[in-house]
């Protein structure tokens, strides 16, 4: 039986789009089909004609939210409407006083429970109940008195007078920690103890704006004989979708990636991935703007299309990144020609080299925020990972005159040209940085980042936290150089078409040449990344094998299916806890996350990754070699 529940996590076999026909069902979708793999357990959707989304209430519809036959009313339901009724509550222990007064809650919310003075037996029950018992209770709304009323909580101006109490399932007395939204244990912990870590209200939230889990495969990992077991990532098979005829498809997939985790990456992740033929890179932007708009959650400020677009060129040199924060503005500017002939022989001498340039952003009423010690750690930013760049801090002063390492040595109309050429104002703090142009740019993005940090942390309103800014970077290049190797390196993947004005720089200068690669960025975050693919398979075998030297032997398998007549087709990958932290105004993608790994890619509550059996290890011809990192096959 298939769910009809759209945001399900859907988890597939890449090649279950294959099964026969008699495998198919309608969905209520128009012009769409499922198709399910085994026994109905693996899914994908794949549209067959029409791009358009329907709202079908059959499709939509999730009814008999939290309650069940054993239980009248969740426990954040209740509210002055139901005064005098009898209910049933289920729900964990959270509080109780004396046995007279408890807190039940359950995943939507928490109801105050009274116990009468003379119910003595009701509550010796309660006082012998360990907090987080999930516990069931039987008894009448009452309103409570006005001075009482908890406009905190969504049942506060309502308890519930207990008749009966009764204990489900004992929680254990010595938990490693209780769940107070107040105050959490430190996150190794919560991580060992994730199943508890998961009743805090914030992650219930969290997670409810997400999705859930085959065909597995063992990989080894970067931990001397450890392994993960893993899902395969869909990109070529949806592809091979493609080319085998179905011209829509989409798949919620989990992926892993063998790497140290981040605020914003996990070596497990889950993305919607999206493939369709004969589309532009506007017809993908489209149909991800309208399914954003129609799944936005109801609760947050409205959005609008079209989302605006920037290039990647004007992405770096406004904001030092291809992933801008628009929320605040702060941007960039040239200021090259103006330290030329300056005074300052430091800044003159960082600009006269071909490559190199300077950059400057203002703080609007800095000073009071970036003092000596917040400079220090910039200039160590600075030496440790842009040494290319030199980083100069000002202080705008009267008459618009700058104060700072350097300031004297600049001529005074000088000065005056880079406060006006800015727009400064007294009380500004000016960062300046001058030397090789990527680097100056890569410094000064991190810095508008680090500063805004600085200022909000005062208290200063710099980023709306209630405001969600798309925007599609586009425009991207197509290879990098990439000097340890010194070899030609394709930025995102190779299977990303050039712009058609670009294609001559494939066989004469391929660094030159720009993709057609889109990213979408929200609030300063990639949420997702997609490009029109090659189709043609000339094309895609000199980008393989001449410029980025991958043989024949490695991918031939797609190159020898975009020969038998591949339409052309492009797509997109959405990163979906990345997507939904941002909703959620998480800083972590951990917090979204219902069983996150570690920072080094463990998982601390089951101490994965494991080890395996020596019938695996013959099965995957494995031989691992105790105290060394190599790994043979």
């Amino acid at each position: 039986m298939i769910s009809r529940v759209p945001v399900l996590r859907f988890v597939e076999r890449p090649w279950s789009f294959l099964y026969p026909r008699r495998c198919m069902q309608r969905s209520a979708l128009n012009n769409s089909v499922w198709l399910l793999g085994n026994a109905g357990v693996t899914t994908t959707r794949v549209f067959t004609r029409s791009l358009k989304i329907k709202r079908s209430s059959d499709y939509m519809t999730v009814t008999n939210k939290g309650r069940s036959s054993v239980k009248t009313h969740t426990c954040g339901e209740l509210r002055d409407s139901h005064e005098g009724q009898q209910v049933i509550l289920r729900g964990y222990l959270q509080y109780q006083r004396m046995g007279k007064f408890a807190i039940i809650r359950d995943a939507f919310g928490k109801t105050q429970v009274i116990i009468r003075e003379e119910d003595i037996h009701l509550q010796k029950e309660i006082i012998n109940t360990n907090f987080e018992s999930y516990v069931e209770v039987t008894g009448v709304v009452h309103l409570r008195p006005v001075y009482q009323i908890n406009k905190s909580m969504s049942t506060g101006e309502v308890e519930v007078l207990a008749t009966t109490y009764q204990v489900l399932n004992q929680a254990r007395s010595d938990l490693p920690f209780l769940i107070r939204d107040y105050s959490k244990p430190k996150e190794p912990l919560r991580l060992k103890f994730r199943y508890l870590d998961l009743r805090h209200s914030e992650l219930q939230a969290n997670l409810r704006l997400k999705s859930q889990g085959a065909q597995e495969f063992v990989v080894p990992s970067r931990h001397p004989g450890k392994f993960y077991s893993l899902v395969q990532s869909p990109q070529t098979y949806k592809q091979l979708a493609m080319i085998g005829g179905f011209d829509r498809y989409f798949q919620f997939a989990v992926c892993y990636r063998d790497e140290g985790a981040k605020p914003d990456r996990q070596p497990e992740f889950l993305q919607l991935d999206i493939e369709m033929s004969d589309v532009t890179i506007e017809d993908v932007k489209q149909l991800v703007e309208d399914l954003v708009i129609y799944a936005w959650p109801p609760h947050l400020p409205p959005i609008s299309s079209p989302f605006p677009s920037i290039t990647y060129s004007e992405a770096l040199t406004l904001y030092g990144t291809d992933k801008p924060d628009t929320r605040f503005d702060w941007k960039l500017q040239d200021v090259t020609h103006l330290l030329k002939n300056c005074g300052a022989s430091v800044l003159e001498n960082a600009v006269l080299m071909s490559g190199n340039s300077a950059y400057s952003f203002i703080i609007p009423q800095g000073q009071d925020y970036i003092n000596r010690k917040v400079v220090s750690a910039w200039e160590d930013v600075a030496q440790k990972e842009h040494s290319e760049a030199g980083l100069s801090v000002f202080k705008v002063d009267s008459n618009l005159m700058l104060k700072g390492p350097n300031a004297k040595k600049i001529f005074p109309d000088r000065q005056t040209q880079l406060s006006k050429t800015l727009e400064t104002q007294v009380g500004d703090i000016m960062v300046l940085a001058a030397g090789c142009t990527n680097s100056v740019l890569g410094l000064l993005g991190k810095l508008r980042l680090q500063a805004a940090n600085v200022l909000e942390k005062a208290g200063i309103h710099v980023r709306n936290p209630c405001s969600f800014n798309f925007l599609w970077v586009v425009d991207f290049p197509l290879f990098e150089y990439e000097p340890d190797s010194g070899k030609i390196m394709a930025v995102h993947h190779p299977f990303t078409l050039p712009r058609k004005d670009d294609v001559d720089y494939l066989y004469t200068d391929p660094l030159k040449a720009r993709s057609q690669h889109y990213d979408l960025v929200l609030n300063g975050c990639e949420v997702g990344g997609g490009s029109i693919r090659i189709h043609d398979p000339s094309m895609q075998r000199y980008v393989l094998q001449k410029i980025l030297g991958i043989g024949e032997k490695s991918l031939g398998f797609l190159n020898e299916a975009l020969d038998s007549g591949a339409p052309p087709h492009g797509g997109i990958a959405l990163g979906f806890d990345r997507y939904i932290a941002e909703l959620c105004g998480s800083n972590s993608i951990r917090d979204v996350i219902a069983f996150p790994k570690s920072i080094e890619g463990r998982c601390l509550m089951s101490g994965a990754p494991g080890d395996i059996t020596e019938e695996e290890k013959q099965l995957y011809n494995l031989i691992v070699k105790s105290n060394s990192v190599k790994k043979d096959f």
